[in-house]
Formats: structure tokens, C-alpha cells, sequence
């Protein structure tokens, strides 16, 4: 048996993604997409689109609209689909009648245990082989010729199997409902797919899926095996190490086009992996070849580090728009303006930022810590006076006065600026002191102030 790999190369590459709708899309799919696209782009060619929609408990139309917001958000645009697996059941059940009628594959009833002893009598490591049914009946199993079998992996290199140890394996059940890897190389066949690229977990499959190929007489395409993703911590990524799907790291703030560059990195191998990579620069710079074999991780400190970076590139116009869309407020550009070099994800503006809108927050550590201790009301009352002084209400003549409060107390100024922090947010933590008063206002600010010089055990824990 002889396999000949497709080498496809500029407009003739065709690729494509093809997601279970059974959930949320996570990270590591997406990752698969955005390797199989940027490939496609790179190369001018087409990226297709399939819903592997076979198990119809769990691939609901909800589940595939997900799919399909979470590419739409990345920008990742397909150029063929979405398609229906399920739709194209007409078509595996040609392909298969032909394969049974080629003697090709045959109908058998041969149960788990019928395999088993088989491998008792012939080892252990022999494929299993069967007969056909005397009556017709039962699921379909594909013949394996004679020979080797090579699998061509871009990432993993050659992986040869010898066809003696490969069992006949079951493509469809005995009603004619095709199964998974007859599905889909027959679909990949008829879509000219070039280039297979996914996950590693699907490796497995891939001589089953050769074995179509060489039944119909066809040249499967070049293979690509991503490695999968683990956590920071080396374990495999799941929900406890941060955000797992798009929809998340959308809800928690950071911008498509951060998610895009730190993904495309996961595995890539790319020496330039801390450095803000356009898109443009991306599918310039993808590379096959240089997807390294060993397991990528997902950290999510990273991306924060980068979302913030992202968000430091934009202009005080654009990142309030972002922030005015993401919250749903607007007359924000004050306190982002404030605020900027402060966050790293949209998700952070409120709770830093909120305050100036809203009203001082609810933090009665904070209260307790800086509105109770002795001097600290004191200095808060100071602080009052000496900005109800101030004229013009500037950063230069704000932060003089209340500097100048420090002073006359003799105290550090930490001492008076968190008391004033805290009267205006009520928490130890906001943009600049003097840009917050600014933004605030003189009357606002000596309100708030007023506020919080209210009996001590008001504000008690």
C-alpha cells in the first residue's frame, strides 16, 4: 500500500476547521482555527468551515452559534460554510455502498468479543480480520491492504504502521449512519482539502482516516499535529487556570486582536514571543514548520500582560470607545484618560475607575483602615479646607495643597492622600490622587469629603 501526500502549495491550499458544537469553544479549538487561517492566508488559499454535528444530543443550533461568535469576534472569516457534517449523510452512504460493492469493506456482526478472540489466537498484535455476515447484516468494516502505512506529519515527522497491526475498523454502523473518520476523510476528500491541521488528540485517528483514502484511491493531504495546551503550571488547561473559552476572555476584557497574537504564539515557536504582533505581521510570519512537539502554555498572566500593552497602543479616543461598548456608560473619557496605565484588561476600568461615576464604592476594610485611625479624619478635614482654597482647581495647584497639608502635619504624605483616596472612592485603590480630584471636581470632591467626616463608628467594620 502506497500513500502520496498532497503538496499543495499557494492558491491550491485548502484547509479547514471543523469544531463539535457540544459547548463553548475553548481555547485550544480556537487555536486550531486561527493556525489553520492564518495558514490559509499566508498562502492566499481557502479556509473552510464544518460542523461535525453527528452526536445531535449536544450539537445544538446554540452551540454552533457560539462557533460561530467566537470566530466572527477574532475576525477569523471563513471563505466556505458553515457545513453541516449531518447534511452530507446522503453522500457517505454513496461512498460507502461503493466501498461494499468493490468488496472494499463488508458488513459484518462481529461483536467486541469476537475481536478479542481473534487476538488470542493470532497475538496481541495482530489486526483484527473478519468475515463477511451470512445474511448481509451489521456495521461496516473497512479491508486493510497489504503493506505500510506512513503517516506525514509536518509537526511530528513520519510515523510508519505496518498494516498487519492495524485492525479493520468499523466506518459506519449497521442502519448505514457513517462514523466519525469515515465522515470525515471522505468529507476532506470531497472538499480537496490540502493540509489537515488540529490537535495532537487526533492523531490517533489519522491512520483510520488513511485507510479511506487509499479505498478511494485518493492522495491524502499533509498532516500537521498541534501539541495541546497545558496550564502555567505544566497540567493540562482547564478552568482552573483563568478563562478557558472566548466568550470568557471576551466577558473578562481583553481585545480580539491581543487574544489573536498571544494564541498564535501557543506552540508556534516563534522567537519573538513577548513582542506585539499585528496580524498582517502574523500570517507573514506563520510557519508550519516551526510548531514545536512539545505541549504550549496557556498563561494567563501573560495575556494580561500583552491585553495591557494592546490596550496602551490605542488612543485615550479609541480605548474609550472600547470602554463606553464593553460597560455600557458613556462620558467616560475623563477617567480613562486617568486611568490608561493603569489597566490591563477593559474589565478593569470599573472597578478603578467606577467610582467617579458611581459614587464611592463599598470597602469597609479600606474605611476601617483609613477613616478610623487616629488623624486620619483630622486630615481628612484639612485636606477639605485646604482645597476649598484652591483656585484654579488644577493638578499643579492640588497636589501643592494638599502636599502642604503633609507638611503642616508633619506626618509622611501617604498619611493624608490615602484618607482623602478613600473619602473620595471609598477604597485604597483609583487613578492619581490629584487627576481623580480633578476629574471629580472641586463641589464633588468636598461633598464626598463632607461625607466621610461623619462619626467614626459609621464607617466601622
Amino acid at each position: 500500500m502506497t500513500v502520496s501526500f498532497s503538496t499543495a502549495t499557494g492558491a491550491d491550499v485548502r484547509v479547514r476547521f471543523c469544531p463539535s458544537p457540544t459547548g463553548t469553544p475553548h481555547v485550544g479549538l480556537i487555536r486550531t482555527a486561527l493556525f489553520n487561517w492564518l495558514y490559509a492566508r499566508k498562502y492566499d488559499g481557502d479556509f473552510l468551515l464544518r460542523i461535525e454535528d453527528t452526536d445531535r444530543e449536544r450539537s445544538t443550533p446554540e452551540n454552533v452559534e457560539q462557533i460561530l461568535d467566537a470566530l466572527r469576534w477574532l475576525e477569523i472569516d471563513w471563505d466556505e460554510g458553515p457545513i453541516s457534517q449531518v447534511a452530507r449523510a446522503d453522500r457517505h452512504r454513496e461512498v460507502l455502498d461503493d466501498l461494499l460493492a468493490r468488496g472494499l469493506a463488508y458488513r459484518t456482526q462481529a461483536t467486541a468479543e469476537d475481536v478479542k478472540a481473534y487476538k488470542a489466537e493470532h497475538g496481541d498484535a495482530a489486526g483484527y480480520r473478519g468475515e463477511p455476515s451470512a445474511d448481509g447484516e451489521g456495521a461496516v468494516r473497512l479491508r486493510v491492504p497489504d503493506g505500510e502505512l506512513v503517516v506525514h506529519d509536518v509537526v511530528r515527522g513520519d510515523t510508519t504502521f505496518r498494516s498487519e497491526h492495524l485492525d479493520e475498523p468499523v466506518i459506519a454502523r449497521a442502519d448505514g449512519t457513517a462514523l466519525y473518520n469515515f465522515a470525515v476523510a471522505v468529507d476532506d476528500h470531497d472538499a480537496q482539502i490540502t493540509h489537515v491541521i488540529r490537535g495532537e488528540d487526533h492523531l490517533s485517528n489519522t491512520p483510520k482516516q488513511l485507510l479511506v483514502y487509499a479505498a478511494l484511491g485518493a492522495a491524502p493531504p499533509t498532516f500537521a499535529h498541534l501539541p495541546l495546551l497545558h496550564g502555567h503550571d505544566g497540567k493540562k488547561l482547564s478552568k482552573r487556570h483563568g478563562a478557558a473559552s472566548v466568550q470568557e476572555l471576551r466577558a473578562a476584557g481583553y481585545l480580539p486582536a491581543a487574544v489573536r497574537n498571544y494564541i498564535a504564539l501557543l506552540g508556534w515557536g516563534d522567537t519573538d514571543s513577548e513582542t506585539l504582533i499585528s496580524t498582517p505581521e502574523l500570517v507573514e510570519r506563520f510557519d508550519l514548520s516551526r510548531v514545536t512537539r512539545n505541549p504550549a502554555r496557556f498563561d494567563e498572566a501573560k495575556l494580561r500582560w500583552m491585553n495591557g500593552r494592546y490596550l496602551r497602543e490605542l488612543s485615550v479616543d479609541a480605548l474609550t470607545a472600547e470602554l463606553e461598548h464593553f460597560t455600557g456608560r458613556a462620558g467616560l473619557r475623563a477617567g480613562v484618560e486617568i486611568s490608561a496605565e493603569k489597566v490591563q484588561t477593559l474589565a478593569d476600568f470599573w472597578p478603578l475607575a467606577g467610582f467617579l461615576y458611581d459614587g464611592p464604592v463599598e470597602d469597609p476594610k479600606a474605611r476601617q483602615t483609613w477613616l478610623t485611625a487616629p488623624g486620619h479624619r483630622e486630615a481628612v478635614a484639612d485636606a477639605r479646607a485646604a482645597l476649598a482654597a484652591v483656585d484654579p482647581f488644577e493638578l499643579d495647584t492640588i497636589e501643592a495643597a494638599l502636599r502642604g497639608v503633609a507638611e503642616r502635619r508633619e506626618v509622611k504624605a501617604k498619611e493624608v492622600f490615602q484618607p482623602v483616596r478613600v473619602a473620595l472612592a471609598g477604597t485604597a485603590a483609583s487613578p492619581g490622587l490629584f487627576e481623580s480630584l480633578q476629574v471629580l471636581g472641586r463641589d464633588e470632591a468636598l461633598a464626598r469629603m463632607d461625607a466621610a467626616l461623619r462619626s467614626p463608628a459609621e464607617w466601622a467594620v
